[in-house]
């Protein structure tokens, strides 16, 4: 494990709950070993039962554009929690450390159980140039439909939380359900490639 990986991170920080509650303090813990996001009522409940936890693996972190403290964890189960850390240097801090957790766990489900059979480097398509060149003219194309998704994405998220409805519950799904499966996509794309 790298630095960033190796100890549990924990702190103060806020969760937005609903419309009706809004932002509440939560006591959350990074915990390296699992690959999990905990979070708690209070740091005095930090050795009980998690109020939740969120398995990180294939997860999308992203900083919101509406500031520079709030930022979303997606889940790759669909669950999606909203954030705010004290100040922007804390968000990023939070933002790291979770995106390299993110990645190791990622990195370890994609290498232990190969979407592919490995396929023999003798095969007749690898020989072949011509077949080659089509398979990555194939990844080409693949590429730039998702550089266009990813546009589209972006351009919803903005739309999203440029709206009144911003933090209503169907559309933050919606936000994270549209980066999360982005998030997979090139994921997929990237491990196909190794067999090519």
């Amino acid at each position: 494990m790298s630095g960033q990986t190796r100890y549990t991170f924990e702190g103060l920080l806020h969760k937005y709950t609903n419309a009706m509650k809004g932002w509440q303090f939560r006591w959350f813990i990074l915990n390296p070993e699992t690959g999990e996001l905990h979070y708690f009522l209070s740091e005095t409940e930090k050795n009980q039962k998690p109020r939740c936890s969120i398995y990180l693996a294939g997860a999308v972190i992203a900083p919101s554009d509406e500031d520079s403290t709030t930022f979303t964890v997606n889940s790759a189960t669909g669950d999606m929690i909203k954030l705010r850390a004290a100040d922007a240097r804390a968000r990023q801090e939070w933002v790291d450390k979770l995106r390299a957790i993110t990645e190791m766990y990622t990195r370890a489900i994609a290498s232990s159980h190969p979407p592919l059979p490995p396929r023999e480097r003798s095969s007749t398509s690898i020989r072949n140039p011509v077949a080659k060149i089509e398979v990555l003219d194939a990844f080409a194309n693949c590429r730039e439909h998702l550089n266009k998704a990813e546009k589209h994405t972006v351009a919803l998220s903005q739309t999203i939380e440029n709206s009144s409805l911003n933090l209503d519950p169907d559309l933050l799904v919606l936000k994270a359900t549209a980066h999360a499966t982005l998030h997979t996509l090139n994921e997929c794309l990237n491990i196909l490639y190794l067999y090519i």
